[in-house]
């Protein structure tokens, strides 16, 4: 199986109010767990993550 690509921008700080990092928009739980998710439940926290970054932005 192939090892899927990390969104991780090596800009991890995790000092924003939800917990959430400011590179790439996942929780401290979500990076420690994101070798082993199912396919279906990275595609479906990418798209939260678009949605979290964009909530950061503004």
């Amino acid at each position: 199986m192939k090892k899927r690509k990390s969104p991780c921008i090596d800009l991890c700080d995790f000092s924003s109010q939800k917990g959430w990092c400011r590179g790439c928009g996942r929780t401290r739980q979500e990076c420690s767990k994101w070798n082993s998710m199912k396919p279906y439940a990275v595609n479906a926290l990418q798209k939260e993550l678009r949605k979290r970054l964009s909530q950061m932005k503004n």
